[in-house]
């Protein structure tokens, strides 16, 4: 827990609450620049941004090493002498997989709250932001606003502070991350998934308005719904969710009456493939029709065999 956060008690007056003048103790607060060691900083207790080691992680790692970090992490200190991660959750990692000890950080007194809002509005300037990243940030931003807002505003060092009297925290927020309050209230809707479903959220599997819908189910019925997804393979569409939300609000949502509704053929749903195996759905030109796809793979299997005994004679003589 960082100072800032603790709990003022009875307690002597220090050498340095008696001698530090305002400005030395302004000067503790502004950030100072450092080179810390990896093993000092701490992740960010249920910070929402996924950290893969994937194709762009491999980029970013490489541009380290050639280029040295061109933007320090944020980090803020903690009473045992360690730190907190703040904004570079990406950074650190590339570091370590640099085989990297320590890593330039500004350093900067940070409550947990102000500590909040600086990493979400750090990591929602991202050009690619998952939609799971984003409904845990604005939660949590939230959160911290509605917490800063019943606070004397000399505890509120935070920019968005001075509107809490005029306008609601989501109102703020809205304003300040450039989305409707009803869109906000949709990705924090998203939060009450279970990690299964929100994950197809953010492989875009699932759409916001059925995923919205679903947001209500409870966590048993969630993982009914994803079973009767992996059976179909199919995605509920937005009617469908509306209905198990009706059903579900009822008390009458079964496991049986999802999946007999995720049996009905959609409009606009696809024909799928008699194939499991996509590499051989994908070999089969797209001109042939689905329900002729068995035709020609049997056709083909049939030619390749027939080519094979004609090899096996020709080198027989």
């Amino acid at each position: 827990m960082a100072k800032n956060d603790s709990v003022s008690k009875v307690h002597l007056s220090s050498f340095d609450d008696l001698f530090q003048t305002d400005e030395s103790r302004e000067d503790l607060k502004r950030e100072r620049l450092m080179e810390i060691p990896i093993s000092q900083i701490r992740e960010f207790p249920e910070h929402p941004y996924k950290v893969k080691d994937d194709e762009s992680m491999v980029e970013l790692v490489e541009s380290i090493k050639i280029r040295g970090l061109i933007q320090p992490v944020l980090v803020r200190p903690l009473d045992d002498g360690t730190y907190e991660m703040v904004s570079g959750h990406r950074r650190k990692r590339a570091f370590e997989l640099a085989g990297i000890e320590k890593i330039p950080a500004r350093v900067k007194e940070l409550t947990r709250d102000e500590a909040i809002l600086s990493m979400v509005d750090s990591n929602l300037q991202r050009d690619e932001i998952l939609p799971s990243e984003k409904a845990f940030a604005f939660k949590m931003r939230l959160e911290a606003m509605n917490r800063q807002a019943g606070r004397p505003k000399k505890e509120n060092l935070t920019p968005v502070e001075s509107n809490f009297e005029k306008q609601r925290t989501n109102e703020v927020l809205a304003e300040e991350v450039g989305e409707s309050r009803e869109q906000i209230r949709r990705y924090i809707r998203l939060t009450n998934l279970i990690p299964e479903l929100l994950d197809l959220v953010d492989e875009k599997l699932i759409a916001m308005r059925p995923a919205v819908e679903i947001s209500y189910f409870a966590p048993e019925a969630q993982k009914w719904l994803y079973d009767a997804i992996g059976a179909a393979d199919a995605t509920p569409s937005h009617a469908q969710t509306l209905r198990m939300r009706k059903y579900a609000e009822q008390g009458r949502l079964s496991e049986d009456m999802i999946v007999a509704i995720m049996d009905e053929e959609k409009p606009n749903q696809k024909e799928k493939s008699p194939f499991r195996d996509n590499r051989i759905s994908n070999a089969i030109p797209k001109s042939i029709p689905k329900e002729k796809q068995c035709e020609y793979v049997l056709k083909a299997i049939d030619y390749y065999n027939r080519m094979l005994q004609k090899r096996r004679e020709r080198e027989a003589r």
